[in-house]
């Protein structure tokens, strides 16, 4: 015969309300009585019915994260912030991933909606036009957006024109004139799109144009052949590059060194993000960091407040959380002379 929650707690000697407290928030239990609850609940292996306590409207302590990808170590900083918080608190999370794709997007929040999460931590392409997000606030399903750069919606993110601004600065001040930025389809990314704008804002006040993102494949592990010969020939090719992301400046690095160039001395690069493992590269990664893990805990505990009915906490603090920004000048770039930023040296490329 099934053991019951009433079985435990006969076992235990507690009250059934005991042992329920101790599995749907064990932070609230004793440790003494939590601990002999679960030696109860072993004896008897007894698996608690997640189905059963949403059949019977009870609260799932459950939340739904939507994430574009594991493959990016942006996320999976973000991640680990949340589940260590949650699991401290009693919450269980539930995963799906995206590829920024408009249908996997709807699938899985449709699935996670079935599954009854009291709230959503996740990241769109465009927040201020999601036409999903519209659906959620209509529905009143709760929910903050990680990394998403909007003021409309809950959010927590850097100024994502102003890092990639005050980067791309930290080039120019090197001496670089001759700057292009990298990125995945912009339509994917309002991030992306903002760092652009703190691109060009950077550039247009040193009195340089700034020139339209070279849009690349963002899964690929190999530049295209094409993107390598834009950026490795010509007089005037690039003496630096700005990477709207970490992942993509090392796919780029890779690239390069195929190309035989060297980097820096041949090429700066500068990334964003500040993954750690950039700090491990040889030469190491400069880099725009955002507080990626501290987002995630941010996200979570501006949920967790709007879940539990203390929103009003945050009465005085805008939609919006900003977190700060900062600048890793890693050994990928390199001082040029104005000598070789006028005539630089051609570029042998093998084919």
């Amino acid at each position: 015969m099934t053991p019951t929650i009433k079985d435990v707690a006969a076992h235990a000697g507690f009250s059934i309300a005991t042992v329920s407290r101790a599995i749907n928030a064990p932070h609230t239990v004793n440790p003494v009585t939590l601990d002999t609850v679960r030696r109860s609940i072993d004896a008897l292996d007894f698996r608690p019915s997640a189905l059963g306590r949403q059949l019977r409207g009870e609260r799932t302590r459950l939340i739904g994260v939507i994430l574009p990808t594991l493959a990016n170590p942006v996320f999976a900083e973000c991640l680990q912030g949340i589940d260590e918080l949650a699991a401290a608190q009693g919450y269980r999370l539930m995963l799906m991933t995206t590829q920024y794709d408009t249908e996997r997007e709807r699938h899985a929040i449709e699935t996670l909606r079935e599954h009854r999460v009291e709230g959503l931590i996740l990241t769109v392409a465009d927040a201020d036009t999601h036409p999903l997000l519209d659906e959620l606030d209509r529905a009143g399903l709760l929910y903050v957006l990680m990394h998403n750069d909007t003021v409309r919606r809950p959010s927590v993110s850097v100024d994502n024109r102003l890092a990639a601004y005050e980067g791309v600065r930290m080039l120019i001040a090197h001496g670089h004139r001759r700057i292009l930025m990298l990125a995945g389809t912009l339509a994917a990314s309002d991030r992306a799109r903002q760092r652009h704008l703190g691109y060009a804002q950077a550039m247009q006040q040193a009195g340089l144009a700034p020139a339209p993102a070279l849009e690349v494949d963002f899964n690929a592990d190999e530049l295209s052949p094409s993107v390598l010969a834009h950026l490795t020939r010509g007089a005037n090719r690039p003496t630096a590059l700005f990477c709207s992301n970490d992942l993509l400046a090392m796919v780029v690095m890779r690239g390069l060194r195929r190309a035989r160039l060297q980097i820096p001395r041949d090429m700066s690069i500068l990334g964003f993000d500040g993954l750690a493992m950039g700090e491990l590269l040889s030469p190491p990664l400069a880099s725009v960091c955002a507080p990626n893990r501290e987002i995630g805990c941010a996200a979570w505990q501006r949920l967790l407040a709007r879940v539990t009915g203390g929103y009003e906490t945050f009465a005085e603090t805008p939609l919006a959380l900003t977190l700060p920004h900062s600048l890793r000048e890693g050994a990928t770039i390199a001082a040029i002379s104005n000598r070789n930023e006028t005539t630089p040296a051609r570029i042998s490329v093998r084919a």
